[in-house]
């Protein structure tokens, strides 16, 4: 019998043990993965009106998981409900426009979005067949920690390492998920050593500079971002305008943020920060056409234009980012450090709007 190729072995079901364990999973992230993973199944036996059933439950857990939401809308269309179909469509895409991309100051492996659901299966079926190579072991890492699994991230890396000893990009990863569980000294030491390796590697500057903004370093994290934004190259607009935002200088950052801007017209984020700055900078800020649609980040932009309360943006704010964004453009500087997790943009300017003096 001929070996099955890589695709082959990639395509294979999940373990069944390991799936019944995300289904009962008190997670809801990995408990609605697990449904829409299962959806997808059924999806593709012909069992639609199943199919419709799980990835309904997944949506119940996780609002804006709009690969489950486009799921249903496709198994809806294949029975032939092309209305509630188009709705569902529509939605999904909303969601995924949305979805704001990772920060571009920062490594590759949050410049991304979306939940990888098939990206981690399809690693972690790789690492059951494939026994040696770092690799499989960094892919699984990388795309665990894009998820917020820092934890199995971390230990991915390590094994990683066992493998491939004193890798600076390895090391520099490591760093990240120590610094994503909290770790921030030993996360400072890993970041330390990738740069001896590579003094003028723009996203771990940015990293250990955010592990330092946490640890309370801010003089110490400001030096290594200002190192980022010199080495940034100027089509790099994006991740520049980032970096001087989270420095709070908002002259250096609003010519990059236009840019951006004109860029990507349709990013909201853009328009916020541009925004954001322009106040901060003391201008007038132009007229804002808000969408029809009231989806996160409009709320803020509503506020920016004067057409929504201080108290009401607090109220849609329904994670822990989007509060912190929320209590960041109310100039709430001290409720965002407390409250907001250090990688946010907002945490990292909030810092240095804190540190300076009053008049």
């Amino acid at each position: 019998m001929s070996k099955p190729n890589i695709l082959q072995l990639l395509l294979r079901r999940r373990p069944a043990g390991q799936a019944t364990d995300d289904l009962k999973s008190s997670d809801p992230e990995r408990r609605a993965q697990a449904l829409f993973r299962l959806g997808r199944t059924k999806m593709r036996a012909g069992e639609i009106v199943g199919a419709i059933e799980l990835f309904e439950q997944a949506i119940a857990l996780l609002p804006d998981y709009a690969e489950a939401v486009a799921a249903r809308a496709e198994s809806l269309d294949m029975l032939g409900q092309q209305l509630e179909a188009a709705t569902e469509y529509e939605k999904a895409r909303r969601l995924w426009a949305g979805q704001h991309t990772g920060a571009p100051d920062r490594s590759y492996v949050y410049r991304q979005h979306g939940r990888f659901t098939f990206e981690v299966d399809s690693y972690e079926l790789a690492l059951q067949r494939i026994k040696t190579g770092a690799f499989p072991h960094l892919a699984v890492g990388n795309v665990l920690l894009a998820q917020g699994r820092a934890e199995e991230a971390l230990q991915c890396y390590e094994r990683a390492l066992k493998l491939k000893r004193d890798n600076p990009d390895l090391i520099a990863l490591k760093g990240e998920a120590l610094s994503a569980l909290g770790r921030y000294d030993e996360a400072v030491a890993a970041f330390d050593t990738a740069l001896v390796a590579n003094p003028k590697a723009p996203e771990v500057l940015n990293a250990r500079a955010i592990a330092q903004s946490a640890q309370g370093k801010l003089a110490a994290a400001n030096l290594d971002w200002q190192r980022q934004f010199d080495l940034l190259a100027p089509e790099q607009g994006a991740a520049r305008a980032y970096v001087a935002m989270r420095l709070a200088d908002y002259g250096k950052a609003l010519p990059e943020l236009e840019r951006a801007l004109a860029k990507s017209p349709r990013d909201l984020y853009w328009q916020l920060y541009r925004g954001t700055a322009l106040r901060r900078l003391g201008k007038v800020l132009p007229p804002i056409d808000l969408p029809s649609h009231d989806d996160w980040p409009v709320p803020l932009l509503a506020l920016q234009a004067g057409k929504l309360g201080a108290e009401e943006v607090m109220r849609r704010a329904n994670t822990r980012e989007r509060r912190a964004e929320a209590a960041f453009q109310l100039d709430r500087w001290k409720e965002v450090v407390e409250h907001a997790p250090p990688a946010l943009l907002e945490y990292c300017a909030a810092r240095n709007e804190l540190a300076r003096p009053r008049t």
